[in-house]
């Protein structure tokens, strides 16, 4: 209340503040020093807005001349070790980079000469050893190139039926099991969305720092110049690194004489689903059985961008119409193998004519059950129910709910990610100030 008797621009800031703080919680001593400074502030506006436009403008240039996906962004930020001046990430940077914002605060990356990468062999469990808890146990002893990193993440979304598949596309020669030679081969595949891709020299610069075998001997770089400005597929982006990675040394062993079969692989996909998972439970858990309803809202929504006020009417909805029980592992877990199945259960609501309008709990479960074989238990499915109906007629918004697993699924590799902290004040500040 004291605050509306100030001055304009003290008022500016106060409204920004109970705005901010009513999704983010911003300590009231921290904005307290920053109303402290408001006249200051207030005086240096239009300096600041002039100056923070250029600095924009001048890091937008910066993003536009280095034409990266959003994936390979995100493996650039999390990469923190460095290989004869290529990036890979270790078992932990993976598992933040599908989990987690911003990477880690760390001064530098850890730099390794060729030589240095023998403790790969000496720590990595076989694959008979290998469990859910995998790339937690090795945490920052390992490392995974990009390549690989894409194939990780394909592996997040498949769903249980698909893993057959993805086992025979590495058995290239159809004899029911996978040797070194034919996955480094098809690993290099994951790599090709870059195909076609005009690429300026600033991006090429960058991209032999994130492809594990770089283009000076296959694209000519340091010899014969590249004059095209494309990436051929055909000819790859995985620097022929004399380096075993984790997966490398996990599938074939030391030697990389031993070879990878269905059953081997399978568990591995599952493990490696379970872990994430796991990692994503924990974290609301607190050490508890259960997570609460809304924290299972709050998992669905996180990688969705969403409007403060429509992102808090998702969790309301959740207190108003759910009874508090807990959600546990095993429900969480069934959901989430169930989105991976999300593309089969659009196809089931077309073919009932159901994706055009509301549909009930009892279609919902029966499609469920179609698509993966198990049934969700009704507690899960009234909880969904009560996050995406909109309107409370016991029907959920199926478009809706369609939009925003998409988005889950993917992690935010689809999506403009929503600042946090800090960051969030000052994007809050300079949308008040256009």
């Amino acid at each position: 209340k004291n605050f509306a008797r100030t001055s304009p621009a003290s008022q500016l800031i106060a409204k920004i503040f109970l705005k901010f703080n009513k999704s983010y919680n911003f300590s009231l001593k921290m904005f307290r020093k920053l109303f402290a400074g408001g006249t200051v502030v207030a005086a240096g506006v239009t300096l600041w807005k002039s100056n923070v436009v250029m600095a924009e403008t001048r890091r937008m240039k910066q993003e536009n001349s280095v034409k990266l996906t959003s994936r390979e962004r995100r493996f650039i930020n999390f990469a923190s070790v460095e290989i004869d001046g290529q990036l890979y990430m270790t078992p932990q940077d993976f598992l933040d980079s599908v989990v987690e914002q911003e990477p880690r605060p760390r001064l530098k990356r850890k730099s390794l000469g060729l030589t240095e990468t023998g403790f790969v062999k000496d720590v990595t469990p076989s694959l008979k050893k290998g469990s859910s808890q995998l790339f937690r146990n090795l945490l920052d002893k390992g490392i995974i190139s990009y390549t690989e990193y894409l194939f990780l993440l394909s592996i997040l979304t498949k769903p249980h039926s698909a893993f057959r598949i993805a086992f025979n596309m590495f058995d290239t020669d159809g004899n029911q099991r996978v040797d070194k030679h034919e996955f480094l081969v098809i690993r290099e595949l994951f790599g090709g969305s870059l195909k076609n891709r005009e690429l300026d020299a600033e991006t090429k610069k960058t991209m032999e720092r994130i492809f594990s075998y770089a283009w000076k001997e296959k694209r000519g770089i340091g010899g014969d110049k590249d004059q095209t400005g494309m990436i051929d597929h055909d000819e790859g982006l995985q620097r022929r690194h004399k380096v075993d990675t984790t997966l490398q040394v996990h599938f074939f062993g030391p030697k990389g004489n031993k070879d990878l079969h269905y059953e081997g692989f399978y568990k591995f996909m599952d493990d490696l689903q379970t872990e994430v998972l796991e990692l994503e439970f924990n974290e609301f858990s607190k050490g508890k059985p259960v997570i609460s309803e809304i924290d299972f809202a709050k998992i669905l929504l996180r990688y969705t961008y969403l409007d403060i006020d429509d992102h808090d009417k998702f969790l309301d909805r959740v207190l108003d119409r759910v009874e508090e029980k807990g959600i546990t592992f095993k429900e969480f877990r069934n959901f989430c193998q169930f989105l991976n199945n999300l593309e089969d259960f659009s196809i089931a609501m077309r073919m009932y004519t159901l994706a055009d309008r509301a549909i009930s709990k009892d279609e919902f479960s029966r499609a469920v059950k179609i698509c993966t074989g198990f049934t969700l238990t009704p507690h899960i499915v009234k909880t969904v129910f009560a996050i995406f109906d909109d309107d409370g007629d016991g029907l959920l918004s199926y478009k809706e709910f369609i939009a925003i697993m998409k988005d889950r699924l993917h992690r935010g590799c689809k999506t403009t990610q929503q600042s946090e902290g800090w960051d969030a004040f000052k994007q809050c500040l300079k949308n008040e100030l256009r």
